[in-house]
């Protein structure tokens, strides 16, 4: 069968081309991906090409389909799988594989499978290692926005404790602990928000900083003082532009303590050096953003490392457990991955909006492998719903969602875009 995807040739060179698919074998799955998520890490992989160590070095001549965010439906199941997997039901993936020390992933690595794609066929290691799961939530944009929660609760898990006297590391965010989130009015900083506020295991005080007005007032309507309270939490956001001492300021609202966890959204060199100026005893920095510069550094005191306990790492992707916790708790509407999305697209605009992610303002860009609809904010759907009846229909329901992308809206787009 013929499928339509995004393909990777080397270098800045995404090309959307229909081709044929072979026939799966008796140990492959074949999928209709319906949703896919544009990660930064594919922009990374998209201007890298071959360099890019998850990269194939023959990709030109064996171009890849890009997009690892993805959700759809099962099509096909080969003879292998046919007691655990069934036609017709819908399907998540965790796509960090490690397959006997592979770095091989879907959206860098394979030929016929990647999220950016009508059709794609799973090869026997995804479901050997349990990375295959069933779905049966009503969306598919919430499947594929549970990989980058993934990755959020995974930082999460990682980060740890420790007590004087005892070698063991206690893992996890201190709870009832103080907690703060630098540059985190982005896609990935509110992802790390819901999860603050509504896991099993929070801070009382959570601190989220940005320079940006306009992404922290759109963080602030999302999650306003009163439903953190309700949760327990003290929210409390910052705008550190205009600060004289920002490092000053945010240890102020610790009550001069400093922060038991902060994690860093941004691979600024300014703003990692503040989060370690502002950790406590026993602090953990977790350096989530990852750059694309290999040199990149920035300095910490070791005076506190030895004096103080306080300590750094860094976290990239998240484990199948963390997508199973994403996926359950957005079942049972604890957290929504949609405060992330901004955008909304159709598969033909998939390689221009890689290839120039970074330049795009607001946070996560869903796209729609079905559809042709060029990148629009969600913003703008009012402004182009006065030429546009989809889009009036579209902003309508958003606008009674809080501003928010909602099942309803994907049900609709997916019934009248073609």
């Amino acid at each position: 069968m013929k499928t339509r995807a995004v393909r990777l040739y080397g270098a800045n060179d995404l090309r959307l081309e229909e081709f044929e698919l072979p026939e799966i074998k008796e140990d492959e799955i074949l999928v209709e991906v319906i949703s896919d998520s544009i990660c930064m890490s594919t922009y990374k992989c998209a201007i890298l090409g071959e360099k890019h160590k998850r990269v194939p070095e023959d990709v030109y001549e064996n171009p890849v389909i890009i997009g690892h965010e993805f959700a759809g439906n099962i099509i096909k199941v080969g003879e292998k799988w046919k007691h655990q997997f069934k036609p017709g039901t819908k399907f998540a993936q965790q796509p960090a594989l490690n397959y006997k020390g592979s770095m091989a992933s879907p959206g860098y690595s394979y030929k016929y499978f990647g999220g950016d794609t009508t059709y794609a066929i799973i090869p026997p290691e995804v479901m050997e290692l349990g990375c295959l799961l069933n779905y049966e939530g009503d969306s598919y944009y919430e499947v594929s926005l549970a990989e980058p929660m993934s990755c959020i609760i995974g930082a999460f898990h990682a980060n740890y404790h420790t007590k004087m006297g005892k070698y063991t590391h206690y893992m996890g965010i201190k709870e009832g602990g103080k907690l703060a989130i630098l540059a985190g009015a982005g896609p990935m900083g509110l992802g790390a928000i819901d999860y603050a506020l509504h896991c099993d295991r929070r801070p009382k005080l959570l601190v989220v900083s940005d320079v940006d007005d306009t992404r922290l007032k759109r963080a602030q309507k999302i999650f306003t003082q009163e439903e953190a309270k309700k949760c327990g939490v003290n929210l409390i956001f910052v705008n550190t532009k205009d600060l004289k001492d920002p490092v000053r300021h945010l240890i102020e609202l610790t009550g001069g303590t400093g922060f038991d966890d902060v994690f860093v959204f941004a691979p600024v060199k300014a703003v990692v050096e503040q989060g370690d100026k502002i950790l406590g005893r026993d602090g953990c920095l977790n350096f989530f953003a990852g750059p694309t510069d290999t040199s990149f550094s920035g300095e910490i005191n070791y005076y506190n490392v030895h004096y103080a306990s306080t300590h750094i790492m860094g976290t990239t992707g998240g484990n199948t457990d963390d997508l199973i916790e994403s996926l359950r708790l957005t079942e049972k509407k604890k957290i929504n991955p949609a405060v992330m999305v901004t955008h909304i697209g159709g598969l033909n605009c998939v390689a221009e909006t890689t290839l120039n992610l970074p330049k795009i303002p607001g946070g996560k860009k869903l796209v729609y492998t079905h559809i042709d609809m060029e990148l629009t904010a969600i913003e703008d759907f009012k402004e182009k719903g006065k030429k546009e009846i989809r889009f009036k229909k579209l902003a309508e329901i958003i606008e009674k969602n809080n501003g928010l992308w909602c099942a309803e809206a994907e049900k609709y787009l997916l019934e009248n875009w073609k």
